[in-house]
């Protein structure tokens, strides 16, 4: 995300003498909202860009002039790990393959080995380290607090071989018996759902709007606007009602894994 937007914000609050919390009071934002902004983690909408124009008496420059969130390509992996840091709750769903922060190094590693054009061995591994960087956020045992959606295809398609497979669908498992995620899966069987699309990410934070954070070929796209989080949200929920139960979920997944070649 560029972030000559933030910086411009910054230089004008500087300017005008206020601090973020101060600007933050003036424009009925949070201080860390105002932050993340200036960082270039975050773009305003429409509404917060109309009232931080107000405060500091900037016309309509911040409103007219505002990053394009729904046409800007951003580094996926940069943008989740930032979002993912912040949140309180996360809801994941996967069409295809295991999200980020559930991963395991190795099927990281035959996840991003499949990239075109191909990466260098030394790129790949960048790239796992960044990915297992992401799945950090799972080391303190309450927050955030996790729910993982899945697909059956994600524990069908063989990434990296039975093997891996089958470690990476068991450490899913233990980190649900150690109920520090939620998982469900949605059976081959159920057809069509509203999410059949790709991956989503669903996030909420202390003092901050939510968020929805997409997926697709090679980009990854940040969605705050109100109207679109609070779709993508119903849309999930509807999805959820028709996956399997925690329980039979987890069945399904230990007999996965055993078919697979992992052993008790």
């Amino acid at each position: 995300m560029g972030n000559t937007y933030g910086e411009w914000l910054r230089q004008q609050r500087e300017l005008a003498g206020l601090t973020q919390q101060q600007l933050a009071d003036d424009a009925i934002m949070t201080r860390s909202h105002i932050a993340h902004i200036e960082a270039g983690r975050r773009v305003p909408s429409k509404e917060d860009a109309r009232r931080l124009d107000n405060a500091l008496n900037t016309g309509n420059v911040l409103s007219s002039f505002l990053p394009q969130g729904d046409t800007e390509v951003v580094d996926y992996f940069e943008a989740a790990r930032q979002l993912e840091r912040q949140a309180t709750v996360i809801r994941e769903y996967a069409l295809s393959h295991v999200p980020g922060i559930l991963q395991t190094g190795r099927y990281a590693r035959a996840v991003l080995g499949a990239a075109y054009p191909r990466w260098s061995d030394e790129e790949r591994d960048k790239h796992v380290v960044t990915r297992l960087d992401r799945a950090k956020v799972l080391a303190d045992p309450v927050t955030p607090a996790v729910w993982a959606l899945l697909d059956e295809a994600v524990l069908r398609r063989p990434i990296g071989g039975p093997t891996v497979m089958a470690d990476q669908i068991m450490h899913i498992v233990s980190l649900a018996e150690a109920e520090r995620v939620r998982v469900h899966v949605l059976p081959l069987g159920r057809g069509a759902y509203p999410l059949l699309q790709g991956m989503l990410s669903l996030m909420w934070f202390e003092d901050q709007p939510p968020v929805a954070y997409s997926e697709g070929q090679s980009v990854g796209k940040v969605h705050d606007s109100p109207a679109l989080v609070e779709r993508l949200q119903g849309a999930y929920a509807l999805t959820m009602g028709e996956a399997l139960p925690m329980g039979e979920s987890l069945a399904l997944m230990r007999a996965t894994a055993k078919e697979y070649g992992h052993h008790d």
